[in-house]
């Protein structure tokens, strides 16, 4: 079988030259940029209500550990804001609640935002589930165009959203804009290219044996390949660093995990 690979320097370049004329990638597909959004929509329409259990399944539970190491390293405080981009059923705001939140009636706030209502409606109803009725909110937005004041929020989240985006250099400096001084910002996401050992492997199951898991699950076998192939489109490690600098973030840094399959980006708004 031969497997797709790193886009080259010169499809790099062709990339490029596409953007300016209004395009931008799907996947492996080039569609025009203000197609992208829909189409990201209907992925995730699809998947909403086995998303948390695809999840579960594709990472071996994993992403449950890479999450919890995302608040770990945020530090969540009694009585912060904290908005969580792209936070479809709500996994980091979750996570995070009890910090921000340890007594009932505490000052501290979540915001679950998404430009999903199907994601949003399933996040919603798991924490009602769970009894988790206060200090949460479930805001519809999207993450280029965040329906918040500027410097609302201590804390800004984004896990594995930020691929999805259409133009990752705008929804940067939506976060930085809406992040008060001091605030802190957090990107957990996949990363293009792991350890050389594990390539091989890694490549196997992403494009073959991934996008049948995701067909027998949810149904839908194109929006885990389109998972896939957005994963391998993605800003590398240093490459991301750089444009969360020059978004106006600072002192930004990365921690692989995983052997390189995810990172965990920070930095802040100074």
């Amino acid at each position: 079988m031969v497997l797709p690979d790193m886009a080259t320097e010169a499809a790099s370049g062709r990339s490029m030259n596409r953007e300016s004329e209004g395009e931008t990638d799907f996947g492996f597909r080039r569609v025009p940029q203000r197609d992208k959004a829909p189409l990201v929509r209907a992925v995730f329409d699809s998947v909403a209500p086995r998303y948390d259990l695809m999840n579960d399944l594709m990472s071996a539970g994993i992403h449950r550990w890479w999450k919890a190491e995302t608040v770990a390293l945020m530090k969540p405080q009694p009585g912060q804001k904290l908005l969580d981009v792209a936070g479809g059923t709500g996994d980091v705001a979750l996570r995070a609640l009890p910090r921000l939140c340890p007594v009932e009636g505490a000052a501290g706030l979540a915001i679950v935002c998404d430009v999903n209502p199907r994601m949003l409606e399933t996040g919603r109803a798991r924490a009602l589930d769970a009894g988790i009725l206060a200090g949460i909110e479930w805001v519809s937005g999207d993450a280029e165009r965040l329906p918040f004041p500027d410097r609302s929020f201590d804390l800004y989240t984004i896990a594995f959203g930020l691929r999805n985006v259409t133009r990752i250099e705008t929804a940067l400096a939506e976060a930085r804009r809406v992040l008060k001084p001091g605030g802190r910002f957090m990107c957990l996401e996949f990363t293009p290219a792991i350890t050389p050992l594990l390539q091989p492997l890694y490549d196997l199951y992403s494009f073959a044996l991934l996008p049948v898991l995701g067909r027998v699950v949810t149904g839908d076998r194109d929006a885990y390949a389109y998972l896939v192939e957005s994963i391998r489109r993605f800003p590398g490690q240093g490459a991301l660093a750089e444009m969360i600098a020059a978004a106006g973030l600072e002192r930004a840094r990365y921690r692989n995990l995983t052997g390189g399959v995810a990172a965990l980006h920070s930095a802040w708004r100074l």
